[in-house]
């Protein structure tokens, strides 16, 4: 027990790993909480500091998820990854090294998804391009996806075998992310809501 508590520890410490003020601060001088949408997420990062700095961002934060969600795999542990994940989700979210201000959890929920299911994120990912190359809005892309991800459960409970803990988890990171975008909806629905200009 006392094993499973510090994994989860450490799943939370991972994702609490402050990305993108890591980035901003040693390679441009900048704290990206000062700018844009004050976020500490790939997507302010790359709004704020550019297409380099954002996949470096985004690419950080999915690891964060993959590494937490193996961790119970590396320390030879009898629980279910995803549990793990979701501490890095919420270590990403409220980070305790960056004053529990983080970011919106979906390239690190993309992490625990890279883990858990392979081609539920191929699938996702595929879906989130054709989104954002569709609509350009960064946002509604990542809350498709989301929703794609739940699908993808369902769909294939329906046809194979019913992966429960996954289905809870990634409905429950769906709903988290939309939850997380409820000023980027209201901003989309005002069509105030910065599009992207790099794809």
């Amino acid at each position: 027990m006392i094993q499973i508590i510090l994994v989860l520890i450490l799943a939370y410490l991972l994702g609490s790993i402050p990305s993108g003020l890591i980035v901003g601060k040693t390679f441009y001088k900048v704290d990206i909480r000062e700018h844009g949408s004050g976020n500490l997420g790939g997507t302010n990062t790359f709004r704020t500091l550019g297409v380099k700095a954002g996949l470096a961002v985004t690419l950080a934060d999915i690891l964060k998820g993959t590494l937490a969600a193996a961790l119970p795999v590396i320390f030879h542990l009898d629980m279910n990854p995803l549990l793990a994940g979701i501490f890095a989700v919420i270590g990403h979210t409220y980070p305790i090294f960056a004053g529990f201000r983080g970011g919106k959890a979906v390239a690190t929920s993309g992490g625990i998804v890279l883990f858990a299911a392979p081609y539920m994120f191929l699938t996702v990912i595929v879906v989130f391009f054709i989104s954002l190359y569709l609509s350009k809005y960064v946002s509604l892309s990542s809350m498709i996806a989301g929703i794609t991800a739940v699908l993808f459960a369902v769909i294939s409970g329906l046809v194979r075998d019913w992966d429960i803990p996954l289905l809870i988890v990634v409905l429950f990171l769906a709903v988290f992310v939309i939850y997380r975008h409820r000023a980027n909806i209201k901003r989309i629905i005002n069509k105030t809501e910065p599009k992207i200009k790099w794809l």
